[in-house]
């Protein structure tokens, strides 16, 4: 499992939790801060509130359509305008995918985790 699906996996919404700061958002995915930003001005599903000194702060759906994004650019390797377009038209349907691929790395991280404690039998 590489770094950024660690953090992934680590970096959960927290229940009751309003809005995310950018530091946050980018380390839940893994990505550099510039990236998020960048993905704000190009894809119109974010839209993040601003605080009284101008500080993005995301709400949960926002995180959930930034991991929608990200899944279709970084691990379906579409480019810009294929992500945006399905983000247009399938949205739904992609982020019940991407939902049910981050549990199933959830999953596979907790039995690598099980897997790497259990003592070795080739002894």
């Amino acid at each position: 499992m590489n770094d950024t699906e660690q953090n992934m996996n680590e970096a959960e919404l927290k229940p009751g939790k309003l809005y995310y700061t950018i530091g946050e958002v980018s380390k839940m995915l893994g990505v550099e801060t510039s990236t998020v930003r960048f993905w704000e001005n190009e894809f119109s599903v974010i839209k993040p509130h601003r605080n009284a000194k101008g500080n993005r702060m995301f709400t949960a759906n926002d995180v959930k359509n930034l991991k929608t994004i990200y899944y279709l650019l970084k691990e379906r390797r579409m480019t810009l305008e294929g992500a945006k377009q399905t983000m247009r038209d399938k949205r739904d349907d992609t982020a019940k995918e991407t939902e049910l691929i981050e549990r199933l790395k959830k999953l596979r991280y907790i039995v690598t985790q099980m897997r790497d404690a259990l003592p070795d039998n080739n002894q």
